[in-house]
């Protein structure tokens, strides 16, 4: 349930003064047993109580009706004065101090004051006041632009060189290592990609996936394949590569196949360009790759570049001038970012793919394939959030040779998740940090700033307290809607 408060007002209700005042809502995400909240809304005299969130109760929330503008807040957790690292800071007169800043919303007011959700709790207001902001967006056109422009500009004026890490490694295969041989280096690595090098021309060629094992598998369980278990051990990755070229060449009905060049960019590249060569070629990740005559004919790997380090830099760059960019404080039910569930009676809404624990591993490699997604929900008969099955799973598979003593069809996917745990790890939705989960009325700071987490490519949309899944938001969503 969630606590609700006023400033000077009712929630959702018109100052004295003629102010029309916005249910905002606040969250601490990191425990404890009293979590009070106050800020320069209350005059930082006032504590407000917060409750625990349903179903989760180490996370505590409260709604406040906050004028239009720009606010200041704390949290006091047991008895100790926090700020949340996760949301926008300053230094103010009380330290370091978390800033929120409330745009004007006229449109969802009488919604908000209807008689109808007056008498509702205060979990499902704060659920119907998103819904209708979903129905009626909130950003305005310039507000929209203007953020974008920010942005594009910013990432515009950055290189690749940014992403380079300070130390690190990054792992390549030579074409000619045999497939089965190359996957054990994935799983062992824990890497889902690795770029391909081709010793006799003395350069990259292209990339080794997590998908490329899904089709070698698929292949296998095919009866009419011309690829055996006995072959893979000796198959090499450029015969596969080969392979499926022909293919490719064979179905062409056009006579123009599709050769899928090797996708990469240079440091000098500015991370705009670097986005968007993911985006336009419908790939994770992107090799950055140094090579001139002065430093001999031999190509640097500097490092593989992701959407998940620009969205950082994004984050980093902005952390401290987020109310530069409007359309930060938004909640994601209000704009249109990443796929939904479709509402009952859509005919045109497309399902959310979603599996139960008990469908085959070989459904989920076909959705992977035939839905082109890179990631499948776990539900229960409710839809309720369980676990998450990712393309970059299958590679755990090559563990102790796993897939050559299983049947796609007759493996289930709790089965498939309990071969990447350890023994003695619980599985589910509480298993370290697999699912990774936000509410619609989260805002869009909120989600960039989890997404640029390091092993974040994705978050699932839940109802608060059923887990219910409603949406699901990946990194590709979130540029496409930042750069339009």
């Amino acid at each position: 349930m969630y606590a609700s408060v006023t400033d000077r007002g009712y929630e959702g209700s018109v100052g004295g003064s003629g102010t029309i005042l916005i249910p905002s809502r606040f969250v601490w995400r990191h425990g404890g047993r009293r979590v009070f909240l106050t800020g320069s809304f209350t005059r930082w005299s006032e504590h407000i109580p917060m409750s625990p969130m349903e179903g989760c109760p180490s996370v505590f929330q409260v709604i406040c009706s906050l004028m239009p503008g720009y606010h200041q807040y704390k949290f006091n957790v047991d008895g100790e004065w926090r700020h949340d690292i996760e949301q926008p800071i300053a230094n103010g007169t009380y330290g370091v101090v978390n800033t929120i800043y409330v745009l004007r919303e006229p449109d969802i007011l009488p919604a908000i004051l209807s008689a109808e959700t007056t008498s509702r709790s205060h979990m499902e207001v704060d659920n119907d006041v998103f819904g209708h902001a979903e129905a009626n967006p909130r950003m305005s056109e310039s507000d929209l632009e203007v953020s974008r422009r920010r942005i594009s500009e910013f990432l515009s004026g950055q290189t690749a060189y940014e992403l380079l890490p300070e130390s690190g490694k990054v792992i390549a295969l030579d074409v000619n290592l045999p497939v089965k041989q190359a996957f054990h280096v994935l799983y062992e690595q824990d890497v889902s990609m690795a770029p391909l090098w081709d010793f006799h021309s003395s350069r990259f060629v292209g990339v080794l996936s997590a998908m490329d094992f899904i089709l070698i598998l698929k292949e296998l369980g095919n009866h009419g394949s011309n690829l055996t278990e006995e072959q893979l051990e000796t198959h090499t990755i450029a015969a596969w590569k080969e392979g499926k070229l022909k293919q490719r060449r064979a179905l062409d009905i056009n006579g123009v196949s599709d050769p899928h060049c090797f996708v990469h960019a240079g440091p000098k590249e500015c991370l705009k360009d670097v986005a968007l060569k993911v985006l336009q070629n419908k790939v994770s990740t992107i090799p950055i790759i140094h090579s001139s005559p002065e430093d001999g004919p031999i190509p640097q790997l500097l490092h593989l570049a992701s959407l998940s380090g620009i969205l950082k830099c994004i984050c980093r760059h902005f952390k401290h001038s987020a109310g530069s960019l409007p359309i930060l404080q938004l909640p994601i039910g209000s704009i249109p970012l990443g796929t939904w569930v479709p509402r009952v009676g859509d005919p045109n809404g497309q399902p959310l793919a979603m599996l139960r624990p008990n469908a085959s591993l070989g459904a989920a490699l076909s959705m992977f394939v035939q839905a082109k997604v890179s990631s499948i929900p776990v539900v229960d008969d409710n839809d309720s959030l369980l676990d998450i099955y990712s393309r970059s799973d299958i590679t755990a598979l090559a563990k102790d040779k796993a897939y050559a003593r299983i049947s796609l069809d007759e493996i289930s996917i709790h089965q498939a998740l309990l071969l990447g745990q350890d023994a003695n790890a619980p599985y589910g939705l509480y298993n370290g940090h697999r699912c990774h989960m936000c509410l619609r009325s989260d805002s869009l700071h909120k989600v960039m700033e989890r997404l640029a987490s390091p092993g974040v490519r994705r978050l699932v949309i839940v109802e608060a307290g059923s887990k219910r899944v409603e949406g699901i938001i990946s990194l590709s969503d979130v540029f496409r809607f930042l750069l339009g």
